[in-house]
């Protein structure tokens, strides 16, 4: 479990003594841009990915980022880390605060069920990983009122978006694996974009209730890696996790190895 160290504009302390100089619109409007990474023991996978949308978001909504500083900061935090398993988040505030997180692993269990939550994205914000994460956060916690463990975010028009903080996959009956497309309004997912590359997936705008007719589907992110669906909307799937998400976990190690072995 990683330790939870933080730099804040390059001084390393531990999370808990962190502090950060206020006024920032980026805690007080939640105007500012975020990524999280996986660390393998110690390493982070898809950095320069990771780095690259931060700087989209970034730009999207008019905020200056020193991509070169944020790399200078990772280097002195990930060697006082070391070889742990964790996360590292990455902040940018509108105040121009550049803020390095090490952080344990959430916990995942190997499956979970979902509940679809109507959600109106805001376009302006279309692949933006800004820290106005509220819906996001309000969505799940909706969800769980259900009964279930986490929200599938469906437009008011009855089109499939992705959960508050992965994307969602999942199969047709005949086993054809769907993914919504990033027109849909979605976030560009690391994790979505390598399963994409190496699997056979159809994107699109696809209808609730193609997702609710699945034969099987998963969840992907950065902390998931692959976490299979066992029922949505409280229809048990008979297969969690089935033989898509199976391709889809071996996929995701091949990826791993290539870029860590």
């Amino acid at each position: 479990m990683a330790r939870e160290l933080a730099s804040v504009d390059g001084r390393i302390s531990a999370t808990a003594e962190a502090a950060l100089p206020l006024p920032d619109d980026g805690l007080f409007r939640g105007d500012g841009v975020f990524e999280v990474i996986r660390l393998y023991s110690g390493r982070p996978f898809a950095l320069s990915e990771h780095l690259d949308r931060l700087e989209r978001s970034a730009a999207a909504i008019e905020l200056a980022v020193d991509r070169g500083a944020v790399e200078a900061e990772l280097g002195p935090l990930l060697a006082e880390l070391g070889a742990e398993d964790g996360q590292l988040r990455v902040i940018v505030t509108r105040a121009g605060r550049r803020i390095l997180l090490t952080e344990p692993l959430p916990p995942h269990a190997e499956s979970i069920a979902v509940a679809t939550v109507t959600y109106a994205p805001s376009v302006i914000l279309n692949g933006v990983k800004s820290l106005s994460y509220a819906a996001n956060m309000q969505a799940t916690r909706l969800a769980r009122r259900q009964g279930a463990d986490e929200a599938v975010l469906v437009r008011p028009d009855g089109v499939v978006l992705e959960a508050p903080t992965a994307s969602v996959f999942w199969a047709s009956p005949a086993g054809e694996l769907r993914t919504p497309a990033l027109s849909a309004g979605i976030l560009e997912s690391i994790t979505r974009a390598q399963i994409v590359r190496e699997l056979d997936v159809e994107e699109g705008e696809f209808e609730v209730a193609d997702l609710l007719g699945a034969s099987e589907a998963f969840l992907a992110s950065t902390t998931r890696e692959i976490q299979a669906i066992a029922a949505i909307d409280g229809r048990a799937l008979a297969a969690a996790p089935g033989p898509r998400a199976r391709d889809a976990v071996a996929a995701f190690e091949r990826v791993l190895a290539g870029a860590l072995g």
